[in-house]
């Protein structure tokens, strides 16, 4: 844990880019009733009943020290949406060096 605690240490350096990656399965949902819209003193109301729309997931990488990030949103996540995704972060370093 220390070895990857010491890679957040680095400085930034272009040649060598720091990248988080992270992926998150979602719930998409609708509202199935309109909301009671805010009046003076009262926030708007919503219900808590909802549709299932089925899922989505969503693969993000961030470069925190140059401040970029890389979001990307596929139906389902399958080891192929993984590594098309990993494909695009790498398409966005073309010259970025490899390191141990």
């Amino acid at each position: 844990m220390e070895q990857v605690l010491d890679v957040y240490k680095r400085p930034f350096d272009p040649q060598y880019p720091v990248i988080c990656m992270d992926e998150s399965p979602k719930q998409l949902i609708a509202e199935t009733r309109n909301a009671i819209p805010a009046s003076p003193g009262q926030p708007a109301r919503y219900d808590y009943e909802y549709r299932r729309c089925g899922m989505c997931n969503v693969f993000l990488a961030c470069e925190p020290l140059a401040g970029t990030r890389i979001v990307k949103i596929t139906e389902r996540r399958t080891r192929q949406d993984w590594a098309l995704f990993l494909q695009d972060i790498a398409a966005q370093y073309p010259k970025a060096e490899k390191s141990s």
